[in-house]
């Protein structure tokens, strides 16, 4: 066919065979065909139960001893394989292969539905399932089914409450090793996304997209009921709470119910006592950061609130904002029995008990 000569007879063979297009090394088990010895050893394995190989680390067992190098890799860190551009490293040369066709824009796989494109073909498998409706990994406990077996195994954690990545400064454990690396942002400071507006820099490209709509000012997310938009979708759901009454999160001990979980975390802080943040001069401890970084300002003497028609300071923008109604004003808050107003709510509190007679305070001698 080609002029070709080989050492060995198998090794002409087997070229011969890819000439042709013939696959001329078949399974016995199911019929499957294949064009070279090795790839019909290792599909062989798939029908055989037997894992002979097994990590010394963790005992992990393969069918193939390949296999097993590979996954030893994790325990290692090797990572033979990086480009030569980012100098990226991969454990599998096939990692590196597909990792060069972000720098090369190159997208092989394509859907026949939408024609979008992929990288990957495992991701063009993934997306076919949208147009299929496929959903073929399912929860044992709760029934619920899912695209990809990653999905299932991280939504398995919810039952089982594993958190398998831990911070190795302070402890903290989560579910999804990305939530990891972004914590771990916190201990090295390192804030990778930065606003080319504002030069502010965030841990999360996340949180940069979301910033960035306040110099664009977009907002994609309106409400329904009353055409009110909003920048995030966590702020949608919070404000369309208003709308529906909801409030899903409630305390086990008295019963109360809150629109946001931080809400209760912090009412459930009244009950139990805990005051986790406290302060590191003299050691006054507090139910929530806010309170602490407002304290912490007695020590330092920081006053960033400035009233602009006198120039007094204030350690809180709420004294700021009351002082400010001296020069303008204005007395929101009105008795409802005499129409008397005051420009604090704790004044018109306090009024309102000559109406209703309450005397709280009692003695206890």
């Amino acid at each position: 066919m080609g002029n070709e000569t080989f050492s060995h007879q198998k090794n002409m063979e087997s070229q011969e065979g890819i000439r042709s297009g013939r696959h001329i090394f078949m399974c016995d088990v199911c019929n499957k065909s294949f064009r070279y010895k090795c790839t019909l050893k290792f599909h062989v394995s798939v029908h055989s139960e037997e894992r002979p190989y097994v990590c010394d680390v963790c005992d992990k067992s393969f069918r193939l001893l390949q296999t097993l190098k590979v996954h030893q890799r994790i325990h290692t860190r090797e990572r033979p394989y990086s480009h030569d551009i980012c100098n990226k490293a991969f454990t599998q040369g096939g990692e590196l292969k597909v990792h060069q066709r972000i720098h090369r824009g190159d997208r092989p796989y394509a859907c026949v539905e939408c024609k979008k494109s992929f990288r990957n073909s495992g991701y063009l498998k993934v997306h076919q399932r949208i147009h299929s409706g496929d959903r073929p990994y399912a929860c044992l406990e709760c029934s619920k089914f899912f695209r990809q077996s990653g999905c299932l195994k991280l939504h398995q954690r919810m039952h089982s409450g594993e958190r398998p990545y831990s911070c190795d400064v302070c402890g903290k454990s989560f579910k999804l090793k990305g939530n990891l690396k972004v914590h771990q942002r916190i201990h090295s400071g390192d804030r990778p996304y930065a606003c080319l507006e504002c030069n502010k820099s965030f841990r999360q490209l996340g949180q940069l997209k979301v910033h960035q709509r306040i110099h664009s000012g977009d907002r994609p997310y309106a409400c329904l009921e009353c055409n009110k938009s909003f920048s995030q979708s966590g702020c949608l759901k919070l404000h369309q709470r208003m709308h529906s009454g909801e409030r899903p999160y409630s305390c086990d001990v008295c019963g109360k119910s809150f629109k946001l979980k931080g809400d209760l975390k912090v009412h459930q802080r009244i009950h139990s006592g805990e005051r986790p943040y406290s302060c590191d001069v003299c050691g006054k401890s507090f139910k929530l950061k806010g309170d602490l970084k407002v304290h912490q300002r007695l020590h330092s003497g920081d006053r960033p609130y400035v009233c602009l028609d006198c120039n007094k300071s204030f350690r809180q923008s709420g004294q700021l904002k009351v002082h400010q109604r001296k020069h303008s004003g204005d007395r929101s808050y009105a008795c409802l029995e005499c129409n008397k107003s005051f420009k604090q709510s704790g004044c018109l509190k306090l009024h309102q008990r000559m109406h209703s007679g309450e005397r709280p305070y009692s003695c206890g001698i």
